[in-house]
This record gives structure tokens, sequence and C-alpha cells, in this order.
């Protein structure tokens, strides 16, 4: 018998060589071959005979190899496959396929999938790049005389059933074949007792099946299993699994919010005070939105234990305000705040909207970026230390040892996913750092109620985290990614703000596009062109940023004022470049994705990108939210060049059709799938191994009230027992193969 804990090394057939390569695949134990799921399944119980065959059709058919070969033509070698049933015949066509030269018999069954077509020419059937199986030797079985009762037992787990096709691992020849045998034999040998640590009513509300049972069943479906449903993992087998998996990520992360909630934070003061001083700041009326988003920060503010908040706002939804808003409630309750941003342009475009809203109100506020001075920098860190610069905004440079601030009550951090985990956790524990040393951990609980006053020394209060984005996330992977985050979101654009309208166009058009763009700039308006690279040494077949500034501000804008903006140029160079353009001193601007952060121009009514294929969906999103900021109707042209991918078409597609960030979101995770969703894989986010944060939304959603009510505690419907079973399980699970986002 074995565990699912069992090293997969102890799986007969398997052994230390095979077991060094299926662990490079993420498979330790025999648990995680049996979560290997199927990425498909084949009906071989009713496999297709040739002559039912419809073109259009995905098929499985199960035939014999009449003949094979290889032929060449100009462009590639092709290699032949004809397969047989009786006297009627499928050809198959393989491209570049010189290594299947020596790969089939004659004699030899085979079981093919993939879609039916009609040669044009002859009207002959065929599968083009069909994908196959060999199901035995015409003579002598796979293993070359193999006893028949061994082949008719191999054979049984290839045809008359519905047949798991697996992910093959090609260099070591693990096919899918391997994996049924391997996977069969872990489960025939699966210990009996395999204990279930969901609770029973938990179980019983879902409806969810035993464990053992689920592992069975989505590895060898029974006959009558809907076909449909297997493909689309909808199945009470994996319906089982996929929950399991969910609801012990869930579990974690609600323990997580819970133990967050027994540290000692700051309970600030919301009094006429305050709301006066909020008021005073406000540039404009706020919109519904905002105020709910503010009252659901405030309300966090004012209770004694730390703040962890995620603001989600799609571009222009007007985050800033709010975030300067909760700086307000920590300044007027005697604390510091600091802003910290991923690049210096967006800290410095922080530091000028901060000025412009709040100095006049008598709030200090200081900038601290890497650029800096040695001596600015050491005046600027003293003016920190000694509690006299309120609002502190800057980069990374907040994280260096020398900075420390006298009593820091709100960490504000900007376009979460640009930083890891523990540089966020860094910034926060400097509030503790400078309690300790400097004793002024009684300045902070001075705005506590009298019961959290006689908080012991050693345990400073934490700051609160108001965690802001502009990349809008979709709901499924807030809730994992974030889940141990409150989630607030601005839905809801400032009054005024017009929908920015999106085509798409070959660059063969361009002659149209940059005679669009100065008849805008004859209207007073300014244009961005964007370009994916700097210079065209990078990609030799894009056009780059400082060949087209030369291109463009030389001929064809030569009478304009042209500007060039990216990430290589010197900071004071690049910030003298932006403040121009704010100005409106320039009026085109050439640049790199340096502008898909920080950059706020009212006037840019233009954005022009070209290489737009070459984008991201979220990166296209987010450089065009750089432009329909004011009241004038603003455009945005998408030049391509070159062959798009289907994958590019259905991004560029996106953008034209919607300019909501949520919906652009929803499929950008689609598309890429939420390791990759930020564009590098973000840190903690968790390994799902069969569930799929789009598909399973609603099991997600369903295993986060569980996880909340098993947490609460013991009561009629669930024992302290299996609660305490259920956290065991998820402890053990989490070390092999979550390592959650936190914040602190």
């Amino acid at each position: 018998m074995v565990e699912l804990s069992t090293p997969v090394q102890y799986v007969k057939g398997v052994g230390p060589r095979i077991a060094e390569v299926l662990a490079a695949k993420g498979i330790h134990t025999v648990g995680d071959l049996l979560h290997y799921l199927p990425f498909r399944y084949e009906d071989r119980l009713n496999p297709r005979g040739i002559a039912e065959l419809r073109p259009g059709e995905m098929a499985t058919v199960i035939g014999e190899v009449r003949n094979s070969g290889l032929f060449r033509t100009r462009r590639m070698p092709i290699f032949q496959l004809t397969v047989g049933q009786g006297r009627s015949r499928l050809r198959c066509l393989f491209f570049h396929a010189t290594y299947l030269q020596d790969k089939f018999k004659p004699g030899q069954m085979i079981a093919l999938y993939g879609k039916v077509e009609e040669d044009q020419r002859t009207r002959e059937l065929q599968i083009i790049q069909p994908q196959y199986e060999m199901l035995g030797d015409a003579d002598a079985g796979e293993n070359g005389g193999a006893g028949n009762a061994e082949k008719k037992a191999a054979e049984s787990l290839e045809i008359g059933r519905i047949v798991p096709i697996y992910e093959s691992i090609g260099q070591a020849r693990l096919t899918p074949r391997w994996f049924r045998r391997a996977i069969r034999t872990a489960l025939d040998n699966l210990t009996p007792d395999l204990p279930d640590p969901i609770p029973a009513v938990v179980r019983a509300r879902l409806g969810l099946i035993p464990p053992r049972a689920a592992l069975w069943n989505v590895h060898w479906p029974e006959p009558g299993e809907s076909l449909q449903q297997l493909q689309s993992s909808r199945t009470p087998a994996h319906i089982r699994l996929i929950f399991d998996e969910l609801f012990f990520v869930e579990l974690g992360l609600e323990l997580k919010r819970r133990q967050q909630k027994a540290q000692t934070g700051i309970a600030f003061q919301l009094d006429d005070k305050v709301r006066a001083a909020i008021r005073r700041i406000l540039p404009f009326h706020p919109t519904a939105a905002q105020k709910r988003v503010l009252k659901e920060i405030a309300a966090d503010m004012e209770k004694p234990y730390p703040m962890r908040r995620l603001l989600q706002g799609d571009v222009g939804s007007g985050k800033t305000i709010v975030g300067f808003e909760a700086a307000i409630i920590a300044i007027e309750n005697g604390c510091q705040v600091a802003l910290m941003a991923p690049t210096e342009i967006l800290a410095q475009q922080h530091y000028f909207s901060a000025r412009r809203i709040l100095e006049s109100a008598g709030y200090r506020i200081v900038l601290l970026t890497g650029s800096l001075e040695a001596d600015r920098k050491r005046e600027i860190r003293r003016h920190i230390a000694q509690g006299n610069a309120q609002l502190v905004i800057g980069t990374h440079a907040l994280l260096e040892e020398k900075v420390e601030f006298a009593k820091l009550g709100l960490v504000i951090v900007d376009e979460q996913h640009r930083f890891g985990v523990m540089q966020r956790l860094k910034l926060m524990k400097k509030s503790a750092e400078a309690s300790e040393d400097s004793h002024v951990g009684t300045a902070a609980s001075a705005v506590q109620p009298s019961a959290a006053r006689h908080t012991p020394p050693q345990a400073p209060p934490e700051p609160d985290v108001l965690v802001m984005t502009a990349t809008p996330i979709p709901r499924t992977l807030a809730l994992t990614l974030y889940g141990d985050l409150d989630l607030s979101i601005l839905d809801e654009l400032p009054p005024g703000r017009t929908p920015i309208v999106t085509k798409c166009i070959a660059d063969d058009q361009s002659p149209k596009v940059w005679d669009f763009v100065r008849k805008q700039v004859s209207a007073g308006h300014q244009a961005y062109v964007v370009y994916p690279v700097i210079s065209e040494t990078e990609e030799s077949e894009l056009k780059a940023a400082i060949k087209m500034y030369r291109e463009l501000s030389g001929h064809t804008f030569a009478d304009l004022k042209v500007g060039l903006l990216h990430g290589r140029l010197d900071p004071e160079l690049k910030d003298q470049v932006m403040r121009m353009f704010q100005k409106g001193e320039l009026q085109i601007l050439v640049a790199t994705t340096v502008i898909e952060v920080g950059v706020d121009v009212p006037n840019a009514t233009v954005m022009v990108i070209e290489h737009a294929e070459r984008f991201g969906l979220a990166q296209l999103h987010q450089l065009r939210g750089r432009i329909g900021r004011g009241a004038a109707k603003s455009y945005c042209v998408l030049m391509t060049g070159g062959k798009v991918t289907e994958e590019g078409q259905r991004r560029l597609d996106a953008m034209v059709r919607t300019n909501d960030g949520f919906k652009i979101a929803e499929l950008d995770l689609e598309l890429r799938g939420p390791g990759e969703f930020f564009g590098t894989r973000q840190a903690g986010m968790p390994s799902f191994r069969v569930a799929n944060l789009i598909r399973d939304a609603q099991l997600l959603e369903a295993a986060k009230r569980e996880a909340a009510a098993v947490i609460a505690g013991p009561n009629s419907e669930i024992s302290a027992e299996e609660i305490s079973r259920a956290l065991v399980h998820m402890r053990a699970r989490w070390q092999h193969t979550y390592g959650l986002v936190e914040v602190g």
C-alpha cells in the first residue's frame, strides 16, 4: 500500500531516475502524481468509423497502419500516414516530421485524434497533425513478446473505454500511455482508508464525493460519464478536487486575516476636525464610488488593529485623491505617512500632486528618490526622523536602512504588483524599529482607546497599509492573490470624462494616422507616439523610439515641437521632458512604455501605439489610460506591423471593443493564466494543480464562504476536531505548494 505522501519513486515502474524527471514537473509524491490530471479525454468506448466521419468535426479513430512515407515539397518535408478500417482509409499529414520515418509499421493498431478535413483536390478525408498513440505492435505487443494476458490487460487501459490523455514529458519518453499505467498502479495500491480533511457539513452542503473516489473517477471515468463534463472539468470528481485546492488556500488566507486582526494597530480618531481637514483639500466634488471607498478605509483606520486594504481602480478613477484623504486622517492624528511608488516618474507625479493639493493646507511633504544628491538625501532623512515630514513620497529609496520614521502610521503602496513581498514588509517594519529605537510608541498610541494604551512596549503598533493599483485585477484573482486584504473598488470615473475611441490600423496606413495627429495638434491638443523598444539594435524588425523620433521630428512633424522620453535618459532630463509636455511646450511626445504609469496630461487627446501587437493587454490598457483625462474626446490608434498572431488579434479586438479595465483584465487572465498575469510571475501566486480561476470562479466563492465558517470556530455543525484536522492538512499543503502573498 502507498499513501499520498509516499515518494513517487516507490510506485512500481517509476524508480529514482524517472522520479528525478517527474520532480522537474513538480511531481514528488504519490499525491502529486494523482493530481497530474488528464488535459483531455478520448471516447474509445465508441470510436468513430472512418466511413462515418464528416469534415469539420473532431474525432477519435482507432485503425490499422496501412502504409507511411516521407515526401518533400519545395517548402517542407511532409510525412504521410494511411490508416485503415476494412476498406475505409484515412490519410494523416505531419509537417516537418522527418523524425516519424521509422515510427510506424504496417499492421500496428493506432489511436488518432484531430480535426477531420477534406482534401480540396482529391475529396479524400484527412487529419492534419493528428495526436496519435500506438496501441501495440502488429505481431508482438508493446513489449516485444509480452504474454497475451498482459497485452490484453495493457490494452484494457487504451481501448473500449473513455481514455485519459496526459501531457507527455517528451525527452524522458513519459507518454500518455506511461502515465496511464503509472497512475493506475498508484491507484491500485493506494491505501483504502484515505482521510477526508474537509468537515462533514461542508461536504454535505456541496455534495462532494470522497477523495479516493474523486481520484479514481477523474483518471478512469465510468462508461456513462458525460464526455462534455469531463472535457470542461465539471464531473463530481473534478469538482471535488478543485474545491479541495481552493478551500485550503482560502482557509489559510482566512486564518491570516484573523491573525492580522489580533495585532496591535493604531485606532485613528475620525472627528469633526479630521473631516473638515479632508473637505479642505478636495479639489472637486467626489464621486459616489470615492465616497464609498473612503468610508471603507476610514472605518478600517478607526479600528485598533492594522488596516490591510487593497484599493483597485481603473486608470483615471481617482485613486490618488482617496489615498491623500487617508493620509490626512493619519497626519491629523499625529502620525507620518509613507507613499511608495515603483518608479521615479510616478513618485514625482505623486509629489507634484500632493504639493498642489496638500501644501496650501499646511502639510509638510518631502520626496525621497535614489537620484537625489547625497546632501539633499541626508537633509530629507533628518526631517523624516525628526517627524517634521508628514507625508514622505518616494521609491525604493524609502527602504534604505538610513531612513527612519518618527511615528509611521500609514503606508500607501502604489502599483503593488511591482514590489516584492519583502520590500513591502521592510517598509512596514520601519515604524516598529522607530518605536523601539526612539521610544515614541506612546506618541502613536495617544490616538488609541484607553484599553489599547496599555499595550506592552515590546509590541509597537503596526502601521495601516493601503495598497493601490490601476491594474484592474479580476475578483477571482484578487480573492487568492490578495485574499488576506480587504477589497475596495473604484468603479466610477469622475464626471466630464469621455470614453476613448480606439481603432486598429495596419502600419501601411501610417500617412493617414500622421495626418490625424496633425489635425488634433492644430486644434490645440497634444499626442503620444509609443514604441516597444528604445533603439533599433534591440530587435531589428521593430521600429524603435530613437530612430522614429529622428524621423518624426526631422520630417513628418518638422514644424512641430516633438520630444523624446525613454528609460535610459538621465532622471533630470526625463523630468525636464515630462514637465515640458505637461506645460504644453511639447506638442508630440515620442516614448516607450516609461509613460505607462504616472503621467497625467489632460490636454493629450491622441495616442498612437506602433507594433501594438507586441504589447500585453494590461500594458495596452495602461498606456491608453494616459489620454482621456480631460473633457475633450480622445483617440487611441493601435498600429500593427507584420503578421499578427491569433492571440495578438484577440488582444487588439478587446481594446477596440471596450474601455472597461475589468473586462480587459478578465480576458488578460484568461489568455495568460494567473501566474503570468502581471507580466512576470508574481511572487506568492498559488500554483494551482487542478483549479482554474476563470473557470472555477463560483467554486472559489463557495470555498471562501466555507473557509470563513470553519475559521469562525466550533459550533453545532463543525466540531473542534474537524477544524483541527482541516488546519493540519492546510499547513502541510501550504508548506509544499503555496507561498501566498503577504503585506505584513
